[in-house]
């Protein structure tokens, strides 16, 4: 019991601490589907965002980046309004 509690509490502190990295205009994809940050909350993303290096985030996870190169966002990736890429 006490092992699962703790498993919980440390699975929790992660999840927290992830969230509390996630800034308004970051996005992200959760369970197939592309989530956005707005007033600290995430909400699910309808419309394509411009990040400031230039690069385009779809509503269906699709990336155009300045340089035109294009790529899927996979479940667990975020990419900060600045264009950065992070994996979970």
């Amino acid at each position: 019991m006490k092992k699962a509690v703790l498993i919980a509490s440390m699975m929790l502190a992660a999840s927290v601490a992830f969230a509390q990295e996630m800034k308004d205009g970051d996005v992200m994809m959760k369970d197939g589907k592309m989530m956005m940050v707005d007033k600290g909350k995430a909400m699910p993303m309808t419309k394509e965002m411009m990040m400031s290096d230039g690069s385009k985030v779809m509503a269906d996870g699709t990336v155009m980046k300045k340089d035109g190169s294009k790529m899927m966002m996979k479940d667990g990736e975020t990419m900060h309004k600045d264009g950065m890429m992070m994996k979970k």
